[in-house]
């Protein structure tokens, strides 16, 4: 089977698969709050627990929040009656992670990872060997027998589900596809979990699940599509699951696929903090409507509203990233503020766009707009439609206008287009209308249009 083919299975297993993961997708989201590309991801990653001795790599879910009672932990227990041989632990020992783990290869549901990882030094170091390199079935971990005398290599391969506050290090992260949770509003259905009930829904599920993957041998010599916007390391972790996707048919090639782009295709393949400052800020202008200038404080105000970013609980003192912490990271790029502009009647210091246009170019990859997807909150029902204005980029559609130049008493001087006629003129701004957003009045936010 060349690379791009979908899995083949017989049709009588095809329609049984994509009725089967309807099923899944509708128990698990009966009980935890979730948006559609974290409720697909966690369907296929339940049905890839049991057919895991098909793939060769194995993704891990990251379920994670910023605060507690956000479903992290139900999560793990809604899931566990559905997956394969599931073992949902918050603590073991190193020695019996590691023999479990080679001896019976189970799903395993960790709990309070935060605790874990911050834990006893020996624990935690075997917890990371096991993560680093257990998300291949060639991973290994070499571990000291017979009281130091000898040691023996284990196999650490097996489906892992991480839940705990806070981030994991990086190189787990990487092998994992996170599942941000926030506390549900009052709004959105969510049923009780009563364990008993739960199970007996559950166990039709898993056995319908088990039966599947007896039959799923085809899944070995799948090469499924990957989307260019994944790196390399998420093509690797969402190759068995888009495998999967393929072999059901239906809707779910392409939910499957809008899902991993959604949750793992923002960032580039060099993804480091300082890379990913700069598509957010990206994302900060995009959303304001790509203006000329913007103030450090609504960059940072900006940075810190996106909870599934390192900006809110930054650094070890775990506040909010500060703008001087942004401006010493930009400087890496050559990005520097333009000094002090008068924003609002006030002086603020700021930055151009046009600084961040050669740092853009060099370090982030090109999207277009029929390819570009939202940054997903968790929990959030949807995403805007892809019409809207938040989604063109001003600029190259625009309609050529006059334009003004707005002196701000300091020597800087911002170019802003004016408001076309009939555009808004003796009316309300409207927020909606890309050339409202560039007018000074939007700029200038307590004087009129000049």
């Amino acid at each position: 089977m060349t690379a791009g083919e979908a899995c083949t299975l017989p049709i009588n297993t095809v329609l049984v698969l994509a009725d089967l993961l309807d099923d899944t997708e509708t128990y698990i989201r009966r009980y935890v709050v979730l948006d559609e590309h974290q409720a697909v991801a966690v369907t296929l990653w339940a049905a890839h627990t049991h057919a895991i001795a098909h793939a060769d790599c194995t993704p891990y879910l990251a379920v994670r929040s910023a605060t507690k009672r956000t479903g992290k932990t139900r999560t793990l227990e809604v899931l566990e009656p559905i997956v394969r041989e599931p073992w949902l632990t918050g603590r073991t020992t190193a020695a019996a992670l590691a023999r479990k783990v080679d001896r019976f290869h189970p799903t395993l549901l960790l709990d309070e990872s935060d605790a874990a990882f911050g834990g006893e030094p020996e624990y935690t170091e075997a917890l990371r060997g096991l993560l680093n390199s257990g998300y291949r079935k060639s991973g290994r971990a070499t571990v000291c027998i017979a009281g130091g005398a000898d040691f023996a290599d284990f196999s650490t391969f097996c489906p892992k589900a991480i839940a705990g506050i806070g981030r994991l290090p990086d190189t787990v992260a990487d092998r994992s596809i996170p599942i941000v949770l926030r506390r549900r509003r009052r709004d959105e259905p969510c049923a009780r979990w009563r364990e008993r009930d739960g199970r007996a829904e559950a166990m039709p599920i898993r056995d319908r699940l088990a039966t599947w993957a007896k039959e799923a041998a085809a899944l070995r010599d799948a090469r499924p599509e990957l989307p260019d916007q994944l790196s390399d390391r998420a093509q690797d972790v969402w190759e068995p699951l888009l495998a999967i996707a393929d072999a059901a048919g239906g809707a779910w090639p392409t939910r499957a696929r809008r899902a991993a782009v959604a949750l793992m295709g923002e960032t580039p393949d060099d993804d480091t903090v300082n890379v990913q400052l700069l598509a957010d800020i990206r994302q900060v202008f995009a959303d304001a409507g790509d203006p000329d200038v913007l103030s450090s404080a609504e960059i940072r105000d900006a940075l810190i509203k996106m909870e599934d970013r390192p900006w809110p609980a930054w650094g070890k003192s775990g506040k909010p990233i500060t703008p001087h912490a942004i401006a010493r990271r930009l400087g890496e790029f050559s990005v520097v503020p333009a000094g002090l502009v008068k924003i609002a009647g006030r002086p603020a210091r700021a930055y151009r766009r046009a600084t961040f246009e050669d740092a853009w170019e060099r370090y982030l990859p090109e999207v277009s707009d029929s390819e570009a997807l939202p940054r997903y909150s968790p929990n959030e029902s949807g995403p805007e439609s892809p019409e809207t204005d938040r989604y063109q980029r001003s600029g190259g559609n625009d309609p050529k206008t006059e334009k003004t130049r707005m002196n701000t008493g300091s020597g800087n001087e911002v170019t802003l287009r004016e408001p076309e006629k009939g555009c808004c003129e003796g009316g309300p701004l409207r927020l909606e209308c890309r050339l409202c957003r560039q007018s000074p009045t939007y700029w200038r936010r307590d004087e009129a249009v000049q």
